[in-house]
């Protein structure tokens, strides 16, 4: 779409990739242009993001350059990493090989539900599991409140079930390095071709092959957002009286604590807790939220100093 202003063309477009402040648009039936933004922005201290919407003024036709001058209110904005206006997260970690870390995942759960984000949880490299450690994880994650799903890059299976989910959608990738994301995206899609890395023997952990977030069209029908893969996540602005409402599962048991504001750690007749001992809530999801309690109730305390 485009329009003219004192013989200036502008255009909307969508940002699809950022890199050393060089933002690349994706103008519809135009094509890709790239853009600087205005001064504008960093003297409001806002930054373009990956996802954004925006307009913005041609300023090179023939080479396909210009500068971005608005941006369109955001629907969603997520900080790490920085995109937005995404319709779904796709949370993806290795079934084995790197073993999978479940608080990280906690972790991106809590980040993407205090969004009120969607999220596909997705298991790669699930020819390399056993049955058990297949069901030990539905146990765990089956009443989360997201779509479960395995998946073999390897041996492309699950694609099929994962190419529906996305549809319609624009999705977020995110996950540790080594897991299969980029593998993934390339059986997704033939447009786009990412870099994949292996495992490193010496730490058993991923390699980063993705050095920057990119928007990439999936059959016409759904977009996704490959982003860099990282091993530790913090949840800025997270209160401990809130981190309760993160865990889906512990919703149901809330009302039947005996006092109002209940931690569900210390107190007694606590419904959440009780619901643990019956085994309605996995023993692994009620000990990472004790841990990331305890993480935000010290940083709570250092920033009350």
């Amino acid at each position: 779409m485009s329009f003219s202003a004192n013989n200036r063309v502008f255009m909307k477009g969508k940002i699809i990739k950022g890199i050393s402040g060089f933002y690349y648009v994706h103008a519809a039936e135009a094509g890709i242009y790239q853009c600087r933004a205005k001064g504008i922005f960093r003297n409001r201290n806002v930054k373009p993001l990956v996802g954004d919407d925006v307009e913005f003024d041609i300023t090179d036709e023939a080479d396909k350059e210009g500068s971005i001058v608005a941006i369109e209110p955001r629907k969603n904005e997520l900080h790490r990493p920085a995109v937005s206006n995404i319709d779904q997260a796709l949370l993806v970690f290795a079934a084995a090989k790197p073993a999978p870390n479940f608080n990280l995942l906690d972790r991106f759960l809590i980040m993407v539900r205090r969004q009120k984000i969607p999220a596909v949880i997705c298991f790669n490299k699930a020819d390399l599991q056993t049955q058990k450690e297949r069901e030990e994880i539905v146990s765990a994650y089956g009443s989360c409140g997201c779509s479960l799903i395995f998946t073999s890059a390897a041996r492309k299976e699950g694609l099929e079930e994962l190419f529906l989910l996305l549809q319609g959608k624009t999705s977020a990738a995110f996950g540790p390095s080594g897991v299969g994301k980029s593998t993934i995206i390339n059986l997704l899609q033939q447009e786009v071709h990412m870099e994949t890395g292996d495992i490193s023997k010496k730490i058993g952990r991923g390699k980063n092959t993705t050095r920057h977030t990119q928007l990439i069209p999936v059959d016409g029908k759904a977009y996704i957002m490959d982003t860099p893969g990282f091993g530790s996540l913090d949840v800025p602005g997270l209160l401990t009286q809130d981190l309760w409402k993160c865990y889906e599962e512990f919703l149901p048991w809330e009302p039947d604590c005996r006092f109002q504001g209940c931690s569900h750690i210390g107190e007694p007749d606590c419904g959440v807790k009780r619901a643990l001992s019956e085994g309605r809530i996995h023993k692994m999801r009620y000990e990472n939220y004790v841990t990331i309690y305890q993480e935000l109730k010290e940083k709570e305390k250092y920033e009350w100093r």
